[in-house]
């Protein structure tokens, strides 16, 4: 996933969540000015998947499960990316997942400080639902899709959740974002239902969705 920051920087920055299955994963940051990028977090407990995750979805646990091989836990890493409204803190999680966490922004974006360093400014902000999308608005909220309840969640500026909206049509929600209308965004991406998911059988059914849901919040 990627968030853009244009206060940052002489014409802002993008930060790009890696969730690899298959190598390290980390944050990787973008000076839109100058096209250079680097790369912090690199293999840093917290941009991993939970070891022997087993999420439920649709009533079923997910797994891996391609044809002719064993069933495999899910191994994507840091996925979810939102900004805090005062640009501050970048909150994130791996798909695989039931944690939140948090880093600075101004250590992410020095590149002189080591990944031992940047990590002393990492925060653990405690259990939440598994998501594949974090967003963010200017009231300081958090908002997480929450992919195995068909749901959205939001956490307050102190800690505690919410459920903004639940429906049975929110197949595998992600892709949010908070609009100026004062609407949240999302789309149903039936991502449990790809192949590689159900014995080389494509399960995903069209036409895929968009949702809104009144939040009465603005973007930051």
């Amino acid at each position: 996933d990627i968030r853009f920051d244009l206060r940052k920087g002489t014409d802002g920055v993008a930060y790009i969540t890696d969730s690899s299955d298959k190598g390290p994963n980390g944050i990787i940051v973008v000076d839109l000015g100058t096209g250079k990028s680097h790369r912090k977090l690199n293999d840093h407990f917290s941009t991993k998947a939970e070891k022997n995750f087993l999420p439920f979805v649709e009533g079923q646990p997910l797994m891996q499960r391609k044809p002719k091989q064993k069933p495999a836990y899910l191994k994507l890493g840091s996925d979810g990316i939102a900004i805090s409204a005062d640009g501050s803190r970048l909150f994130y999680c791996p798909l695989a997942s039931h944690k939140l966490y948090s880093v600075g922004t101004d250590a992410l974006l020095n590149e002189s400080m080591d990944d031992k360093q940047v990590a002393t400014t990492f925060k653990d902000e405690g259990f939440k639902a598994a998501a594949d999308g974090l967003e963010s608005d200017a009231s300081g909220y958090i908002y997480s899709t929450a992919y195995e309840h068909n749901a959205i969640v939001r956490r307050h500026p102190n800690g505690m959740y919410e459920t903004v909206v639940t429906d049975p049509r929110l197949l595998w929600p992600d892709t949010m974002s908070v609009a100026s209308n004062g609407y949240l965004y999302v789309t149903a991406n039936q991502l449990h239902r790809q192949a590689d998911y159900h014995n080389g059988k494509d399960m995903r059914q069209k036409p895929y969705s968009l949702f809104r849901v009144k939040i009465n919040n603005k973007p930051k």
